[in-house]
Parts: C-alpha cells; structure tokens; sequence
C-alpha cells in the first residue's frame, strides 16, 4: 500500500509502497478515509519532541488524525466489527491502567501516539492498524459517516477537551486563544459553541477573518500592537476568564497568560519547538498573587467523544467548517512543508490514498 514515510529529520517526505498492517489479536485494521494534516505532523518530521517521547526512528509512516472504515479484526476483539465508521483517536490507552479504569484514557500510562512512535506507524497510508481496538476504535453513529468525520481528528478532539474539559468554557466567559492554526480556530468554533465570548489573537489577518467567521466576538493582531496581552485585558475590562495557548512558543504562551483575570484558568494546548525543548518561562508569582490555574491538556478520552459527536450530530459543532481542502496522499508532503512558514489555513485533509 501507499504511505508517506519520514526517511530522515527535515529532509523531503516520500509516498512510498509499505506492507499493509496485520490486526493484532486485540486489535484492528481500518481502511483510511481521511486524515488531517497537522502541524504535530510537522514537528515529527522536523524531529523535535525527543522530550516528550515522540520522536519515532526512521524509516517511519506519519499521520495521527484518521477516520477510517473497519477492514479487519483481531481474534480477540469484542465490540468492533468489519465494515464499522470509526474516529481513530491518536493517543492509543490500554484499557487496563489506572488511568483508563477513571475515565483518563488520555494520558494512559501505556500511552502510544499514533504516527509519532515506533510502536505504531501513522496513517498517512491506506490502511492503519488500531491496537487494543475496543477501546481506540470510536464508532461514528449513522448520522455521521467517515468522511464528514476527518474534520474532527487530533486539532478538533483535543481543542473539545480543552475548552469542555479543562477550562471549562462556561456560558458567558470571556475566552482568549492564542494562535489560531487549526487547533486554535477548532478552540474558537468549540468554546463559542459552549457558550464563551471569544477573542482571537494571530498574526495573520485572514486567520483572524477566519476566527470571526467561526464565533469570534473580537479579534487582535499581534503584530499591530505592542502589547497583546493588554489589548485582550482592554477588550474584557480586566482580563479573561479562560485562555490558550494554540501554539507553543514562548511569546504565545506569556501572552495567553498575561491575559487572564484575577482566578482565571489558563489551558496549555500547544507543545513547544526545538527553540523551547519544552520549557517555557512564566510568571510565577501572578499564579499566586491571582490564584491563576494551569491546565494542560491532551487529547480526548475515547470514552467522552460522544460528547463531541452529540454537539455534531446536533449541529451545534461542524468539523468540516475548518477543513481548508482535500489533498491526495501525494500533496501531504507539499502541505506539511507549507507550515514551515505558516502557509496553512484551517484544517488540510488527505481523502485520496491510492492515487
């Protein structure tokens, strides 16, 4: 089959042919429909995140955002059948731990990231094995099929449960995201939907356009003033309530802080470069002055994507609203080198792996 495969650090992706995945006795193979393009992606690619575990040896396929259709099962499997739509989360739980048995499947202590370690290559390819299958494989319900689905893969899962979950967004709040790549409009589109009154703050003004279009009460072009933090302070008359980082620098980082009110909650979504290696100066001594909390956050539990797929089902959420354009497996490559200098707008999905 065909897979985009990260030959060595920085240098050009390839579409190359692979051998197709074999379901483990407890796992599944599912056929992709569809993947995002993620800046993660990006990151892997250029070899940052040996800090954090995720930096796979090469040769090694990439992509950690499928929907996919079930192709076949392991002898072992009880509740995933051949045939079935299915989201594929990208953080891989055990079923097992401590961690999964209280519903936080999300940081597992088996953890796998999908595309980003050796232990379970990406699907940037037709077919991607689902290891520990009845609980990594989320069955989509009728109304949503797979295709509609490849909107809401890691940007989109894991901005739900940072504004669900971890903030949490509540109606009226003034919320703040910094950034806004595909995990920061996705956390503009899911916080205005809770109920939140969202600033956007970017760079770049057709980002900015796009934040408005997805619920945005306001916006701030970073580069046009000198203090960004203060103008979002300004427009919520003494600062926000919830804040992110949709990035992971540590200008972006500062700033989403620098933002909050006094008992405000500041959520981490993005992970840092090579430049930070994941640490990030903050001040201190606000946290304690201004009972400020700290939240970092990860994924989305398998066990909670109903909730998601409830405000999709229901219109209240539509994943395809931040998917910029479709791609063939051989323009995966193109796209990820475009997010070198931020040259992306939304969500790119690949839709087309045999071409």
């Amino acid at each position: 089959m065909q897979a985009v495969v990260l030959e060595e650090f920085q240098e050009p992706l390839t579409v190359q042919d692979v051998d197709r995945p074999e379901p483990e006795p407890d796992g599944a193979v599912a056929e992709v429909v569809g993947c995002g393009v993620c800046r993660s992606d990006w990151h892997c690619w250029q070899g940052d995140w040996d800090w954090f575990g995720y930096r796979p040896d090469p040769p090694h396929v990439l992509g950690h955002e499928p929907t996919g259709r079930i192709v076949a099962v392991g002898e072992d499997v009880e509740t995933v059948e051949e045939g079935q739509e299915v989201a594929i989360p990208f953080n891989f739980a055990c079923g097992i731990c401590d961690r999964c048995r209280n519903g936080r499947e999300n940081i597992c202590d088996n953890h796998v990231g999908l595309g980003f370690m050796n232990e379970a290559p990406g699907a940037f390819a037709e077919e991607v094995h689902i290891p520990h299958a009845d609980i990594n494989a989320v069955a989509l319900p009728d109304t949503i099929d797979a295709e509609t689905a490849a909107g809401c893969g890691c940007r989109f899962m894991t901005s739900f449960h940072a504004m669900a979950h971890r903030g949490p967004v509540h109606a009226g709040d003034d919320v703040v995201i910094h950034g806004c790549g595909g995990i920061g409009l996705s956390a503009v589109h899911i916080a205005n939907a809770l109920g939140g009154n969202v600033i956007a703050v970017d760079l770049m003004d057709e980002k900015l356009e796009k934040a408005e279009e997805l619920g945005a009460v306001a916006t701030v072009n970073a580069s046009d003033v000198d203090d960004a933090a203060g103008e979002v302070r300004a427009i919520t008359d003494g600062g926000a309530d919830v804040s992110a980082d949709a990035l992971g620098i540590e200008t972006t980082c500062r700033n989403a802080v620098n933002s909050l009110r006094k008992g405000g909650t500041h959520v981490q979504i993005g992970l840092t470069t090579s430049d930070e290696a994941g640490m990030i100066p903050l001040p201190t001594d606000d946290f304690v002055a201004k009972e400020i909390d700290f939240h970092g956050s990860l994924g989305l539990q398998p066990s909670r994507y109903s909730e998601m797929l409830d405000m999709i089902e229901s219109s209240k959420l539509d994943p395809s609203a931040l998917v910029e354009k479709t791609v063939d497996i051989h323009g995966v490559p193109d796209e990820l080198a475009a997010m070198t200098d931020f040259n992306t707008l939304g969500i790119p999905v690949c839709t087309d792996f045999s071409s």
